[in-house]
């Protein structure tokens, strides 16, 4: 064995020096993810730019970070919805998150990127939308850059709204024991049934130009499974969970004497952002039920009115909060 040994040894270090005398180079490692830059954007917000060799592209996080930075903090990813932040379609432009969480030990962390792609490690590189491996950049790549960066105290949550309320359940469910919370805001839980997967080709499909098939394959395939929250709800066990959604129904932002209602999206919040909150709260229903089936404890709230919109998704953050930073002491 020893000899053998020796032989392949002798055979690989013959060719190495056999490339270097050629002026052929070795193989060199592969790149390492990596903070490309810090630009600070107030006292307690910083834009950090994280190298994903995954993707082979930087990735701008928007981040909050506690007063008390001599104090290790837990971390928050928060996601945002279809839009992945690129534009105005994000927490700090529609919310005032900012502000909210100002006054907790926390470090929140929000990527601006990642547009129809469900957060999610795609199978086959796609003509529109490349090769997203989302999966990867925010659970093998992203945590350890951060806790080294920030100084954390290693513990984790997740929270995400709309297309990135499925993801977050995703990420929880692959990547067991990274997260200690996760709570969905009017996000669908079943992606392999034909109402899921109907609303997740209108996302990719219908909005993004992409095809469903290059992210996890032919409909109702193994990689469809495997990202189904609903199927795969008894690796969420341990987590604290939360789960919201609204019944689509007008609700305060859409009240008549609200003088935000004379412009803006009011009716598109209406009519295309009640019918997508009445299906969002289907399959949150559907999840609570799944949960409760197998024993796993669960914070489950329906709203009696509200759309698919940021105001709804702005207050259920809030409401969550408590049970979140239980979660992360």
């Amino acid at each position: 064995m020893k000899n053998s040994q020796r032989r392949v040894g002798a055979v690989l270090g013959g060719a190495l020096v056999a490339g270097l005398a050629a002026g052929v180079a070795p193989v060199s490692a592969a790149p390492a993810a990596r903070i490309v830059s810090v630009q600070a954007k107030g006292p307690q917000r910083e834009v950090i730019t994280v190298f994903s060799p995954a993707m082979g592209m930087n990735i701008p996080l928007d981040v909050l970070r506690p007063k008390n930075r001599a104090k290790a903090a837990p971390t928050l990813y928060l996601l945002n919805g279809a839009a992945g932040g690129e534009g105005e379609g994000n927490w700090a432009d529609k919310t005032d998150y900012a502000k909210f969480f100002s006054t907790k030990h926390v470090n929140v962390v929000t990527p601006l990127k990642g547009q129809l792609s469900y957060y999610t490690d795609w199978l086959r590189r796609d003509p529109k939308m490349g090769k997203p491996m989302w999966e990867t950049f925010l659970t093998r790549e992203l945590p350890p850059l951060i806790d080294a960066k920030l100084g954390t105290t290693g513990k984790n949550a997740t929270a995400g709204i709309s297309m990135a309320g499925t993801s977050v359940l995703n990420l929880a469910i692959v990547r067991r024991g990274l997260y200690r919370a996760v709570a969905a805001y009017s996000g669908c839980a079943r992606t392999s049934d034909p109402l899921g997967q109907e609303y997740i080709k209108q996302v990719v499909e219908g909005r993004g130009g992409g095809k469903v098939t290059n992210m996890w394959g032919p409909l109702g395939g193994p990689d469809w499974i495997r990202h189904d929250p609903y199927i795969n709800a008894a690796k969420l066990r341990g987590l604290s969970i939360y789960l919201s959604s609204m019944t689509g129904l007008p609700g305060q932002d859409e009240a008549i004497d609200n003088p935000k209602n004379l412009q803006g999206d009011f009716a598109d919040r209406i009519v295309l952002g009640g019918p997508i909150e009445a299906a969002m709260n289907a399959c949150t229903q559907q999840m609570d039920q799944k949960l409760r089936s197998l024993g796993i404890p669960a914070t489950f709230v329906v709203r009696p009115a509200g759309t698919h919109s940021w105001g709804y998704w702005q207050r259920e953050l809030k409401a969550s909060w408590p049970q979140l930073s239980r979660a992360l002491r």
